[in-house]
Order: structure tokens, then C-alpha cells, then sequence
């Protein structure tokens, strides 16, 4: 059997993550759900590994890699960018600007579901889509 590895990463301090990340962290759990029952009968399995960051490594949270590649390496027209994140400076005690995904000249500071699954198809080399 095939295997898709999702590694999400994001800061965690006192059992807790800012905003953005909480809400990549709830799409990326219910994009998998999902995916697993699409995946396995055609013999791929998928398993997420959380990487929870300190502070002083903050410029890596909210980051996706699906076998290793990063989401928007997988995605047409994206790319990596930051943006001031409140949460986060409120949880550090310092300002804080958190990473986001540019694509098509917007931003986005969660990782929405469209993304997730088009990268992991891509990465997985085929359609592992829900059907309507």
C-alpha cells in the first residue's frame, strides 16, 4: 500500500495555538477524515504527523508538507508569504508575523480545503477527490 504523509506543523504553547492555526488544524482533520475513506480503496493510506513549535521557531507554523513537499510548491500561481497574526503576538508577549499562502492575488491566513486537497492529490500522483 501507497502512503501519503501530511505533516502539518504549528506553534503550541500552554497546550494551545493562535487562531489561524487552529483553523488550518480543524480543515486539515476534516479534509483527512474524508480522504481516508477515498484513499484506501485505491490502496493508498494517509497519515498525519502534528509537529507542535516553539516560538523561536515560528516562521514554520502553519505549514503543510504532503511527502515532503510543501503545499504551495504543490499548488499553481502560490506562494509563501506572512502577515502580522494577533494570536500569535498575543501567545509570544511579541509581534508576530505568521506565515500565509498567496495564490491568485489573495491571501490566505488559514489553509482552506480546496488547497489541501489539490495538493494532495498532486502529491499522491491522482484524483483522491470526494465525489459528488
Amino acid at each position: 500500500m501507497k502512503t501519503l504523509d501530511i505533516e502539518w506543523k504549528h506553534l503550541e504553547k500552554d497546550g494551545g495555538t493562535c487562531l489561524r492555526c487552529a483553523g488550518t488544524g480543524k480543515t486539515l482533520k476534516e479534509v483527512i477524515a474524508e480522504m481516508e475513506a477515498h484513499c484506501r480503496p485505491r490502496g493508498i493510506s494517509v497519515r498525519l504527523r502534528e509537529v507542535t513549535l516553539p516560538a523561536e521557531r515560528i516562521c514554520e507554523s502553519n505549514s503543510i508538507r504532503f511527502n515532503g513537499v510543501l503545499l504551495e510548491e504543490l499548488l499553481t500561481r502560490a506562494a509563501p508569504s506572512e502577515s502580522y497574526c494577533a494570536s500569535c503576538s498575543e501567545m509570544t508577549g511579541t509581534e508576530v508575523y505568521c506565515r500565509t499562502v498567496e495564490r491568485e492575488g489573495q491571501t490566505y491566513e488559514e489553509i482552506p480545503e480546496e488547497f489541501i486537497w489539490e495538493a494532495a492529490c498532486r502529491a499522491a500522483g491522482c484524483d483522491l477527490r470526494k465525489t459528488k
